[in-house]
């Protein structure tokens, strides 16, 4: 290992803020002291999970951004966000908006970087998810100020509806959207602006969108149509709130897994990272008629590419959590699980891939709601108590049929 390369890396930064222009600028810097150096040996730094967070990060940006400066490959790609309560990371940091993260023109800033003098050629889509805070119309200010602004195009959900096509023609109003809805719209506008894929990710900056190279790698030079960001890859750098479930999060987990067998199966354990590539072919399909318009889209997504029987590639990512600001503090951690749940059951019924239906028929009818399953979070069953993640999804390990007998037992004590 080179010993100059090895003392960047010590020295380099423990930490990283998102919301902090000097921390953005410093890892542009880092990238550019160490680009020259041996990819390989900035990759085995890289991936040790006791390196400096800012050089960990680095070595995922080296890596694409070499991609892509010595691609010769020539395509438009379109990068759509979903906006709701995103007033405060909009904009830049201040004393009285300490959570800022000045998300678009960093986002814009990001992939000017990694792609300008390349054959790649990019449009940014922000869709505003009917956003009572005025997300979309705060992102259409930035965006006219932007240097970037004719790559840039604000789009409002509420605008689009009520639609006499798909994908849109099912869902009544931007009030029963729960992000799926407007990354929906963005992505049709991004096939009929010409696209050749979209890549999907969160509003905030917790994935540096200069990664979108280890996305396109395998697509170009591989031919997968369907590449998916993995967070649970040990070469993955993540960095997440501590999440407060209790002990019944694995009951949740077996039987997300029973449900979605057909997905897990495949080795997909981060099936909700906002980090994805689809070529237009895919979309096409996805968007014909989709299951769900909640932040269960992944899952509708991924069981549609199975049903079309598509190939995949999944690359380990940085991801940091952008916690403060997060929708799903407003909604509660067992709203989001029930929408898992039942989204996912929608979308494996739906696109008619193999599934636990006894398993499925047991969620829909027994959770009625989000309180059910708050009755459930702190316990967990006797069969479950030693079971590794391993073993979770695995009908022989705990049966449908039980796990509904636990469910009405649970429901009873209350």
């Amino acid at each position: 290992m080179n010993p100059d390369l090895n003392h960047i890396c010590q020295a380099s930064k423990q930490s990283f803020d998102l919301t902090s222009a000097a921390d953005q600028e410093y890892l542009y810097e880092l990238v550019n002291l160490i680009i020259d150096y041996p990819l390989e040996d900035i990759l085995k730094l890289g991936n040790d999970a006791n390196a400096p967070l800012s050089f960990r990060m680095a070595a995922k940006i080296v890596d694409p951004k070499s991609y892509v400066a010595t691609c010769k490959h020539t395509m438009n790609i379109g990068v759509v966000s979903a906006m709701w309560g995103e007033q405060n990371r909009l904009q830049k940091k201040s004393e009285s908006n300490p959570n800022g993260e000045d998300l678009l023109n960093v986002k814009v800033a990001q992939l000017h970087w990694l792609f300008k003098g390349s054959g790649i050629e990019w449009k940014l889509y922000a869709v505003d998810d009917g956003c009572p805070h005025g997300s979309g119309a705060m992102a259409e200010t930035i965006r006219k100020e932007s240097e970037y602004a004719d790559q840039i195009e604000v789009l409002f959900l509420e605008n689009a509806l009520p639609a006499d096509r798909s994908p849109l023609q099912n869902l009544a109003s931007a009030d029963d959207s729960r992000k799926g809805g407007a990354i929906l719209l963005g992505c049709d506008k991004a096939l009929r602006d010409g696209m050749d894929a979209v890549i999907y990710t969160d509003a905030d900056n917790s994935v540096h969108l200069s990664q979108i190279g280890l996305l396109l790698r395998p697509h170009l030079e591989d031919g997968y149509k369907v590449v998916l960001g993995n967070r649970k890859d040990p070469n993955a750098v993540l960095v997440k709130q501590e999440n407060r479930w209790g002990i019944g999060i694995k009951a949740l987990r077996h039987m997300q897994r029973m449900i979605g067998v057909s997905i897990f199966s495949r080795g997909i354990r981060d099936s909700q990272a906002a980090f994805k590539l689809y070529h237009k072919d895919i979309l096409f399909e996805i968007l014909k008629q989709p299951s769900v318009y909640d932040f269960s889209f992944d899952s509708d997504w991924i069981a549609c590419v199975i049903a079309m029987e598509e190939e995949f590639a999944k690359v380990p990512f940085a991801f940091i959590d952008s916690f403060a600001e997060s929708a799903s503090i407003v909604q509660g951690p067992m709203t989001t699980w029930e929408t898992l749940l039942k989204g996912l059951v929608k979308a494996v019924r739906a696109r008619k891939i193999p599934h636990n239906e006894e398993m499925a028929k047991i969620v829909m009818e027994e959770i009625d709601s989000h309180h059910d399953l708050d009755l459930l979070i702190n316990d967990l069953p006797e069969e479950l108590v030693t079971a590794e993640d391993k073993d979770l999804g695995n009908p022989a390990v705990m049966s449908p049929k039980a796990m509904g007998k636990w469910i009405e037992k649970m429901k009873l004590k209350q």
